[in-house]
């Protein structure tokens, strides 16, 4: 077992549509990772490494944002890691940290997106998704709507043929993230919805309806990380969030052979959160809230099997009782999800952190979930790569 690591400091940007005249990468990574050292209570000397994460942009984008940001000569790492990317980049330097490497460092995750939805960046190479479509050409064949809503809207639509599911239990989930987003002054979308308007919103891709479906989004998230060592040594055990554990995996080999929810990542997410039980001794029952990748509603409800929160197929009855809403078990994207809070996808696993993090430490106002003291990270990315987080309060 190696060094303990904390979580000292968080800060994010709001999330927001992206237009032509807002602010750049290099102004929101900017404004994210003052905000983390802030909240550290850190100056720029302590960071000895430092992480970032984004989609869109050319090479060494880290060493523009961090460079403004005061961080000279230290190592810089830049992570592409699709969806997961902001979680790889707090994964990557925990285990450095953990490993001895170093005693404190920077995660920084940001987004400047294009208008639109996400579209292939090079036509002139093999994507990296092109098993994924292939299988799905094979079993549903391939339509014309984005290709992430009709992977994670067939995987939906498999759950519905399996389990009896309905179009509205999706719906409610959309709805109880919409609903959680209204206590978040960051959320990119803060107004609440009934079951019947998202049902009536226009169609993406059945049963996905427009506002069941994550925004293309501008922002970024930070979070400063630090040994128990360095903890102790700088008097901060106050405030200093552990992380219990942090996996990451990679699809199985059974993702291509295998049924539409495996397509779609829940093969990574069983395996990711059974290898995060194990290493912090926790299980679902301990958990108290829930940072979760709802890209889409339909992942929202199948990830609810993934991470042992019910039994294969249960997902439907967990949404439809509440026991995934506040006053329930466990409260989960108090944050109002990637459905209403956001989704700048290099930005989005820190965003997870942060909320998760203030939750820990009592600090989240409105959407505050009662004496919680485990949390859980769920980020998921195709192509693939599943990081879960296990977070513990301040002792």
């Amino acid at each position: 077992m190696g060094e303990r690591v904390f979580v000292l400091g968080v800060g994010m940007t709001k999330f927001s549509k992206p237009v032509a005249d807002g602010p750049s990468y290099l102004d929101l990574g900017q404004e994210a990772v003052a905000a983390a050292m802030a909240d550290s209570g850190l100056d720029n000397s302590a960071i000895q490494q430092a992480y970032a994460a984004y989609i869109y942009g050319e090479t060494c984008c880290g060493q523009r944002v961090l460079y403004r940001s005061g961080f000279y000569e230290i190592p810089i790492f830049n992570v592409n890691n699709a969806c997961a990317s902001g979680s790889t980049a707090l994964y990557q330097l925990k285990r450095s940290i953990e490993a001895g490497l170093l005693d404190c460092g920077l995660a920084v995750g940001f987004e400047q997106m294009q208008k639109g939805s996400i579209d292939v960046g090079w036509t002139d190479r093999p994507t990296p998704l092109s098993r994924h479509f292939g299988r799905m050409k094979s079993e549903r064949g391939i339509g014309k709507a984005p290709a992430a809503p009709q992977i994670f809207g067939n995987a939906g639509r498999y759950y519905m043929e399996k389990y009896g599911i309905t179009a509205e239990t999706f719906a409610r989930v959309a709805a109880k993230n919409h609903r959680n987003s209204v206590g978040n002054p960051n959320a990119q979308f803060r107004d609440e919805y009934s079951v019947a308007e998202i049902l009536d919103s226009p169609m993406v891709w059945d049963p996905l309806t427009r506002l069941q479906c994550s925004p293309t989004s501008n922002g970024a998230a930070a979070a400063v990380l630090a040994s128990e060592r360095f903890v102790r040594e700088h008097g901060l055990q106050q405030r200093a969030v552990e992380i219990l554990a942090s996996q990451l995996v990679t699809d199985p080999a059974s993702t291509f052979e295998s049924n539409d929810a495996d397509l779609a990542g829940a093969g990574m997410t069983r395996a990711a959160s059974h290898a995060a039980y194990v290493e912090s001794g926790k299980g679902p029952e301990d958990l108290d809230v829930i940072e979760l990748h709802d890209c889409f509603s339909t992942n929202e409800l199948i990830t609810y099997d993934g991470l042992g929160l019910c039994d294969e197929g249960g997902g439907g009855k967990l949404i439809d009782s509440g026991a995934t809403d506040h006053g329930g078990d466990v409260v989960v994207n108090p944050s109002g999800g990637l459905i209403s809070k956001g989704h700048p996808i290099g930005a989005t696993g820190l965003a997870q952190c942060h909320e998760l993090t203030t939750q820990l430490r009592n600090e989240a106002g409105p959407r505050q979930v009662p004496g919680a003291s485990v949390a859980l990270q769920h980020n998921l990315g195709l192509g693939g790569a599943c990081v879960i987080n296990i977070f513990g309060r301040p002792q």
